[in-house]
């Protein structure tokens, strides 16, 4: 069965099911937390994950013979600990708010797993230099979504011959944030692992993979929930019906992709060391009533120094665009109240969007202006309410957005470990958060090496592009 893209040939979709054996017979029903109703009809997170391989192993007979049936039975191994992941989002006429739903006795239950073949250039896709947008979207799967239900998430698994393989993986946002997509995927590899290692059919999972799935713990004290349903529903005041439609929502959310492309800048530890000296070097010269910080976090300087020469960039090509806002995601597990297990899996972020001047971004210090407001903005959740002010989050978004404000988010982290996910035939050559490409996005994720550095995913107009790349490296540039 071949696909619309010319390069990609889909040789297989299969529904991939936890083993009979380890499921109950009736329904299990999960209720969604007020973190998970904010992300409710958001788009999709969507990474794709590339891995070389010996020209034996890509070889299309070997790799569709032995290593598919692999990854297939790990799978669904994982599925077992991750059973939430394999039902859906539902809405019954008769529940004041949507539910994850998993029933073994559905024949439609289970996960989409894609399994298709591409003559793409390897190479070129895994090179952090611009390239288009388009290319990468070949190799991640949609996410299947209604106006009455919705999928949790989709895999495709596509060999490059002779070159590798990618794994591409959406993830329903109203489910599981970024930490957890990432616990589920180094889970699905451990056992995969195991497999290849062992030749046991069913390993056990290691406890540091084992998910938390108890939203109950979550306490929602101010109605978050209702308020958030609220600003869903709101959102289609003409279109009867459509205030419980839990179809995924393509605008604003269109990816952007004719004249756009992709790239990756990295921030070595020795280029962020430059920047923290920088910033740390002007703090009292700026603020004489604050003493500066005795360190600023990687995480904020890697924000701050992107964000800036981003918006930059983007005021050099669009001079109209000159007031920008940056919006920070927070991890809440351990602000909560009580604190939440750092596995468990669900939604646990807010957005938070810093308290910065229109015009710091694109003024002649901005890094450090930015950087200042990050880490101010950090430590004020640390040792306040990680949820103050979230009510009002849809409102203050709207306004920014009404008022001209470009609005620059963030997606991934440093801390995820997403280059530890080795299935057994090696670490991945690349890691790629795809879906940046929905929103003015930067992308974040540790360096392949190891060596303390951060790469930074990025997906703008071509010109724009031009112009972030000399910004980016001349700005290390200085002694």
């Amino acid at each position: 069965m071949a696909s619309n893209n010319d390069n990609i040939k889909i040789h297989k979709h299969l529904k991939v099911v936890p083993p009979s054996s380890s499921t109950q017979t009736t329904a299990t029903t999960i209720p969604l937390t007020f973190f998970d109703i904010f992300w409710l009809r958001f788009h999709p997170v969507e990474r794709l994950f590339f891995y070389t391989l010996p020209i034996s192993l890509s070889h299309p007979s070997f790799f569709f013979q032995k290593l598919v049936p692999i990854l297939n039975s790990s799978l669904s191994l994982t599925l077992q600990h991750f059973l939430p992941l394999a039902g859906k989002i539902i809405w019954p006429s008769d529940s004041s708010k949507p539910f994850i739903q998993f029933n073994p006795n559905d024949d439609d239950h289970g996960v989409s797993l894609l399994i298709a073949e591409s003559d793409s250039d390897f190479n070129h896709l895994i090179q952090n230099s611009p390239k288009e947008a388009s290319l990468s979207r070949s190799f991640i799967p949609v996410l299947e979504s209604t106006d009455v239900f919705s999928s949790i998430i989709s895999i495709q698994i596509t060999l490059f011959p002779r070159n590798g393989f990618s794994i591409g993986i959406s993830t329903h946002h109203a489910v599981l944030d970024g930490k957890s997509s990432t616990m589920f995927i180094k889970a699905w590899a451990y056992l995969c692992n195991k497999i290849i290692e062992t030749e046991e059919l069913s390993p056990i999972l290691s406890p540091e993979f084992e998910p938390l799935l108890d939203r109950e713990s979550i306490k929602d004290r101010d109605g978050l929930g209702d308020t958030f349903i609220n600003n869903w529903t709101k959102m289609f005041p003409n279109e009867k019906g459509s205030e419980r439609s839990l179809k995924i929502l393509i605008l604003p959310f269109e990816p952007k992709l004719e004249d756009y492309v992709r790239a990756t800048f990295e921030l070595k530890r020795e280029d962020l060391n430059k920047i923290k000296e920088s910033v740390l070097s002007k703090w009292e010269i700026f603020d004489t009533n604050e003493s500066k910080p005795k360190s600023i976090s990687s995480f904020v300087l890697t924000c701050a120094y992107s964000a800036v020469c981003v918006a930059k960039a983007i005021h050099k090509i669009h001079d109209e665009k000159e007031k920008f806002v940056f919006g920070l995601a927070v991890d809440c597990r351990a602000r909560l109240e009580p604190p939440m297990a750092s596995n468990y899996f669900g939604n646990c972020v807010r957005m938070h969007l810093v308290d910065t001047e229109p015009l710091d971004f694109i003024d002649e210090n901005g890094v450090f202006l930015v950087a200042k407001c990050i880490h101010e903005s950090i430590k004020m959740i640390i040792e306040n309410d990680v949820l103050e002010g979230v009510k009002d989050g849809f409102g203050k978004l709207n306004t920014l957005k009404n008022e001209g404000y470009e609005i620059i988010g963030m997606a991934g982290s440093n801390k995820f470990e997403v280059y530890e996910s080795d299935f057994g035939w090696g670490r991945p050559e690349k890691v790629e958060i795809v879906s940046i490409d929905r929103g003015l996005t930067i992308g974040l994720a540790e360096s392949k090496d190891g060596r303390g550095g951060i790469e930074v995913g990025i997906v703008l107009d071509k010109h724009v592009m031009d112009v972030l790349s000399t910004l980016f490296l001349e700005g290390l540039s200085f002694d």
